[in-house]
Order: structure tokens, then sequence, then C-alpha cells
């Protein structure tokens, strides 16, 4: 990011940079509150000009008008957002909360504006005789349930409360994601040699480099996942491993300023009033009304038929588990700091695979290699190196091309640091349209690994890599008109199919026959290693799934019930019914439940992630059953109709144009090796 000076604010210039990208070395954190506050005003200017317009109202001169307006105000923003979720710091931090305030308030302003919102209904009311094609019709039919979901179609107290609800749910959701960064920035556990010792070298270097993060001139464990988890996993410690999972499980839950309990507990009761105001009974049948599943009941039955054989395969591991502990000459049950040690240990048993062996053929570099190679042979896609400024030193970009003609500009930002939240996430700072003018989109992926001389990485790792790229595909192939359905602008539980279909291709044993190498030797994964990584592929599975079930049914119920007084004895209550087993906890507990409680993306609808799953198992069938995971004429389906085709259609008929059907949710079941 650049210095200050006193030139012309970037943000609101017409950038002459490649691709049209931000120019990070000239914007400063001064820029971006007198940009936002221009662009705001320039943005509901171009409102009024709508309204004003005193021709009959059509879709040129409402809907398209509409989605005109405020391009001015989508480069401050998604500029802004951009660097704070991965390179944030104090000053940042308070611009997320004015951001937050000025957004909320020019949104209600616009969802709130009576006279706008009877332009677009009487565009509604007279689309058949508008001659509108298939994707207009869609599009219209988007932004009006839109307007009306956010309250337009209401009036006097309800829609002034309605408004008040929306500024203070955003508010809470920016102060509910810096309290979580601010507990994972500041705990670290000083290592000594002793302990180091017992840790394999991939491990020992990046905890040495976490510290060299922090000015300390010492190993530290943090609470980044790409440190804990192999922590939990390798460290011979008992009292070590208990200390770290407390911290990592306590995050957000502090006693003082940073209570992310009472956060969610405000966002809680906030949700349920608002989904009553527009006359629905629970925030989840309001939430989930517009997704794929369309009811609680419906994912309620989903999670349900996947809970009884993941929490029986779960027990099988867990008696085996403790029997392991008690070897050791631990008189004690089984613990959630136990699990992740023994199940380590019991994979070397069963399939001769060890974390410390495997990781050294994952190189990040030649898994960037992977990911490009993949795009090539299925959709022609070449990936070229491009010089520009970018937000950190760290990021790397590649302008996406197809027989010679740019597609779109991928950014890569791939390495944990003290600036950025956690998890991996995919986003694109401008998406692809064709209206008002030709536009190809700008996508970033965004992870948390480990920072590494030769970074290697895990093979849960290298699928979080495949993830992200998976969403990234759904963002660069895509073909629509309007932005608004562009890319990953689909329903909730159908933006994860793409990108946890692409994870099956880390599996092809091309794949990784090319670009699994040695680090040190550059020998390929030997056949025998690989073979034995496929067969693991649903080692543990009871484990995994209960713990993301147990913080799917959590999600679903409390959006679907009254608010309780207590959310965590609620919690405690949903875990109990589910007779989850004990040495297994949440995936994402309340207090750091950042999916949900930092903003409303995923609430009641952190099942989406297994409802894309259902899909996912039979879409990649649709390869196995041709005998090629290549196959063009496969691929051109799926970039037809799934990638391309952005949110024009309903997730489900994109679907059956793809496959012919829907799919059972028993193929999931069984791809996860959950037998019944």
């Amino acid at each position: 990011m650049g210095k200050t000076d006193k030139t012309p604010n970037p943000l609101l210039g017409n950038w002459e940079t490649p691709h049209k990208i931000a120019p990070f070395d000239i914007i400063n954190d001064e820029h971006f509150e007198s940009a936002l506050a221009i662009a705001c005003s320039e943005a509901l200017i171009e409102i009024d000009e709508i309204i004003l317009n005193n021709d009959e109202p059509t879709f040129e001169n409402t809907i398209e008008a509409l989605l005109k307006k405020g391009r001015l105000l989508d480069q401050v923003v998604s500029t802004f957002y951009t660097v704070t979720g991965a390179h944030t710091n104090e000053k940042r931090d308070q611009l997320l909360l004015v951001f937050s305030a000025k957004l909320s308030d020019y949104n209600n302003k616009i969802y709130s504006n009576s006279e706008l919102f009877k332009r677009i209904a009487r565009v509604v009311d007279t689309k058949k005789l508008q001659s509108l094609n298939k994707e207009q019709v869609r599009v219209l039919m988007l932004i009006h349930r839109n307007f009306v979901r956010s309250g337009a179609a209401l009036t006097g107290k309800n829609k002034a409360r309605f408004q008040s609800i929306s500024k203070k749910l955003a508010e809470i959701g920016t102060e509910f994601s810096q309290n979580l960064l601010n507990d994972e920035r500041d705990w670290i556990l000083k290592l000594e040699s002793e302990t180091l010792e017992l840790l394999p070298s991939f491990l020992v270097q990046a905890l040495k480099q976490a510290g060299k993060d922090r000015g300390i001139n010492q190993a530290v464990l943090t609470l980044s996942r790409s440190l804990i988890t192999p922590f939990l996993q390798f460290c011979p410690d008992r009292e070590l491993r208990e200390l770290a999972y407390v911290a990592w499980t306590k995050r957000g839950a502090s006693v003082g300023d940073r209570n992310n309990v009472r956060l969610a507990h405000k966002t809680l009761k906030l949700r349920a009033e608002m989904a009553k105001i527009l006359g629905f009974e629970s925030y989840s049948h309001y939430k989930l009304e517009t997704e794929m599943a369309s009811s609680p009941e419906a994912v309620d039955k989903l999670l349900t038929t996947v809970w009884a054989p993941a929490r029986e395969a779960a027990i099988k591991d867990e008696t085996i588990l403790s029997s392991m502990l008690l070897e050791d000459g631990i008189n004690d049950t089984l613990k959630a700091w136990d699990w992740r040690f023994y199940a380590e240990r019991r994979r070397l048993l069963e399939y001769d695979l060890n974390e410390k062996n495997i990781k050294p053929f994952f190189q990040l570099d030649n898994l960037i290699n992977a990911i490009f190679k993949c795009a090539y042979k299925l959709f022609e896609l070449e990936f070229s190196a491009l010089d520009v400024p970018l937000y950190h030193e760290d990021c790397r970009a590649w302008t996406v091309s197809r027989k010679g003609v740019d597609v779109a500009l991928f950014i890569g930002d791939y390495f944990a640091r003290p600036s950025k939240r956690s998890g991996a996430w995919c986003s694109a700072m401008r998406a692809q349209a064709k209206f008002p003018n030709k536009q190809i989109p700008i996508v970033i992926n965004v992870c948390n690994f480990s920072k590494l001389e030769n970074t290697v990485l895990s093979f849960d790792d290298a699928k979080t890599l495949f993830h992200e790229f998976g969403h990234a595909l759904h963002q660069i192939l895509s073909d629509v008109t309007y932005d608004i359905i562009s890319g990953t602008s689909v329903a909730r539980d159908f933006v994860e199919l793409p990108s946890q279909l692409f994870e099956h291709w880390l599996e092809v044993p091309e794949i990784l026959e090319e670009f699994a190498t040695h680090c040190d030797t550059g020998e390929p994964l030997p056949s025998d290693m690989l073979s034995a990584i496929l067969k693991a592929s649903t080692f543990d599975m009871g484990f995994k799934t209960t713990e993301y079930l147990a913080s799917a049914f959590v999600d679903l119920y409390l959006h679907l019930y009254e608010p309780p007084d207590d959310i965590m004895k609620r919690q405690d209550q949903i875990l109990q019914k589910l007779k989850i087993p004990a040495a297994i906890g949440m995936r994402h507990a309340v207090p750091h439940f950042a999916h949900v409680f930092s903003g409303s993306g995923y609430a009641s609808g952190y099942y989406s992630y297994m409802w894309s799953e259902v899909m996912e198992a039979d879409a990649f069938s649709a390869f196995t059953e041709v005998n090629d995971p290549f196959d063009s004429r496969v691929a051109k389906s799926l970039e037809k109709n799934i990638l391309a085709a952005g949110g024009s259609e309903e997730p489900e008929i994109l679907y059956a144009n793809f496959r012919g059907r829907l799919p059972d949710p028993n193929v999931m079941i069984l791809a996860r090796g959950l037998y019944t």
C-alpha cells in the first residue's frame, strides 16, 4: 500500500492499470473514508435520476439503470474489503466500523425508497409486455425479491425498525470479526527446544517462522489453523495439547470487551425480530426461502440422515483411540485434544502413512501448477504470471486466457500472517459481466498456509487449495450479461458445488504423479504411498463428519427457534440431544462461528457445504462413468450448465441440465465411507 501524498484520491479515478486492477501502490488508508463518502453520494444521485424519470418504468430505464449505478462505490468497497480481510491494521480495523455504518445507511436509503420500489414493481407487473429474455426475467425477479426481503414493502414503524435492525446487525458482525481476529492475533505459546525436538521438521520451521512474524526470536504456536492442527497431531506432550486446544476453542469467548457470546445473542434476537417483521415464522424460514433446500425441514432431514452413520463411525473410532490412550499408560478418557494425535498414530499403523512423510511431496508451488494444469485440461485456461503492485508482497497475480483471449485476472494470497483473518476464501474484486460494458473478473484466493522457504502442505491443506480454486473457476468461467447473477452469485447451498467438486482432481493419479514430488530430492510420490493416500481418503471420516454436523445443527436450531437467554447452554443442549461423542468438539462453536455471526452469509446456512456435497459426489461420477477425469464432453457440459451459468436459473434446473436428474444423498454418504 502506498504512502500518504497530496495527489487526487486514486480510489475515485479511472484506473489505467493492467485489467483495471486497483493501483494498490498509490492507495493508502487515508483515502478510504473520503472515497466512501463521495462514492455513496454519487450513487444516491444516480438513484434519484432513476426515480425522477417521468417515462413509464421499463426494464431498461429502471432495472438496467439500477444495475449501472454505484460503479464507483463498487470500486471503493471491493478494494477496501479485499485489503482488510487479508491485511488489516489498527487504522483499517477502525475503518471497518465506519464502512459498516455508512454502507448500512446507504443500503437502507436504497431499499427503503418507496418510489424506487414502485418503479421496480411496475416493471414486474408489465414484464410480459416488454419482451424480456430469460436472463432479464431472472434478474428482474431477483431484484424485486431482494427489495422485498430487505424491507422495501414495509411501512411505518415496521420499516423504521427493520432499517434500525439492519444497521445494528452490520455493526455487530464487524465487531464479532474483529474480536475473533484480535484473539487469534494476541495468543501465542512459546515453545522450548525440548518440545521442538519431538515435532516434525516442517512444523518446527513453521513455528519458528511464526515467531519471526511476531518479532520473537523463538518458535511460537499461534491460533492459526495451519499450526494448531499439526501441533495437535504430532505433539506428544498431552498438557501442551490441552493448552493449545482450549485456547483454540476459547477464541471469542472472553468476558471483557471481546465477548462474542454476547454479540451472538444480540444477533440471534435481532435476526428473529427481523424475520417476524417480514412475516416469517423464524429467521431460518426467512433465510432458507431463497435457497435450494427451501425449508428448515429439508435441511434437518439431510443432516439427520447423515448424522446416524457418522456418529456410529465416530463411536467405533473413539473406542480404538481410547484403547491406544490406555496403552500409553494414561488412565483417563479420550479428550478432544487427544483425538488428532492418536488418529495420526493410527493412520500410520493402518495405512503406513505419516503426515511428516507425506507433506514433503506436496509443495505449494507445484500444487499451484497442478490446479493450472487441471484448468487447462478441463477448460483450456492458461495462466501467465503478471507483475503488478498488490496489497501485500506475498500476493501473486496471473492473467487467465483462453485461445489467446484474456478472460480473468487471478490473484493468490496463500500465507498466514498476523494481519489476516483465519480460514480460506475466494472473492471477486470485480465480477464478470457484459453490461453496461464487458468486464473480465478479478478473482482472489486467500489461504493461511505456513510460510516456509519451500512451503509444503498437508493433504488437507492441498484440498483447501483445490477447493478455493474451484470457487475461482466459478468466477473465471462465468458468462452472463449482468453481474448480479455472475459467478458465485447463486444460492448459498449451491455455491459450494464447484469448489467441493474440484477437490476431486487432487486425487487424480495423473496429477499426483506429475506434481507430487519431494521438495528435497525431486522424486515422485511413491506408488505405494499414492495408493495408501487414496485408500485412506475416508479415514477418520466419522470425526470429520460429526464435528461439522454438530456446528450445522447448532446453526440451524439457534435460528429456527426463539433465541435462548443462555446461548451457550442452548448449544450444549443441542449437542447433548445429538449424543455427540465426548472426545469430539464442534468445528465452530458459537464464540468463533464467523461463518454465521460475522455476517449473514452462512447464517442458518452452514449446512450448505453438505447440501453441495450431495451434488458434488454425484457430479464427479459424470467423469468416472466415462473413465476419464478430463473428458472434454463432460467438462464442456459442466462449464455450460454450472460454471458459466452463474445464477441465471434456479440451481436445481442448472444441476438437472448437467446430470439429467437431481442426486441422491446416499451417494454422498457412500463416498464418505459412512456405511449404514
